[in-house]
């Protein structure tokens, strides 16, 4: 049975790798796979009346089909606003504006594509990757401050590092999961 004050060490330490799994699932959304998703044109930025708003406040977004988004705005005034925002993300996207809607073609991503994509995804999950070994090192030094300070047992604090050492391995295992996962939604042809 470990302390009081180191199972609150690990639950913050847990918290902070959870969101790192978190950032690095909204970050492999935004990675074009093989068809058309609504999240890759989610961050978007849009000048609404001279504020930059997110697109999913003045539009409506689906995907009809594999290679292709279209985007509804709710108000046909920020038809331009919109285009220009997709145009200025620099998603190699071309938008189509036809007077009520925008839609985005997606080409066919070529083999040299899909590796670039897979690149990428590695990419971000050695930084989640990262951003969880710098969670365990910031709980690790808390621990060893914590037995310190409390004059806890030797025992007790191998103990809440093994556990420390155990969610580290569990979350990295998550994020070689994700990434294998993407790598192989974006390979497919």
């Amino acid at each position: 049975m470990i302390d009081e004050h180191f199972q609150l060490i690990l639950e913050e330490a847990r918290d902070g790798m959870q969101k790192s799994i978190e950032h690095l699932a909204h970050e492999l959304g935004h990675i074009r796979a093989g068809r058309a998703n609504p999240a890759m044109v989610e961050d978007v930025r849009v000048d609404a009346d001279g504020a930059q708003m997110p697109r999913n406040q003045v539009a409506t977004i689906i995907a009809p089909q594999s290679d292709l988004i279209v985007i509804q705005p709710w108000d046909k005034s920020m038809l331009g606003p919109i285009e220009r925002g997709i145009m200025q993300a620099t998603l190699g996207l071309n938008p189509t504006n036809d007077g009520v809607l925008i839609r985005l073609a997606l080409p066919p991503l070529t083999e040299e594509r899909r590796r670039d994509l897979t690149k990428q995804a590695r990419s971000k999950a050695e930084d989640a990757k990262i951003a969880v070994r710098n969670v365990r090192r910031g709980a690790k030094d808390q621990i060893g401050k914590t037995f310190k300070a409390e004059r806890l047992s030797e025992d007790m604090r191998y103990e809440a590092e093994d556990r420390l050492q155990k969610a580290t391995d569990e979350y990295v295992g998550k994020i070689d999961a994700m990434a294998d996962k993407k790598e192989v939604d974006i390979m497919t042809v």
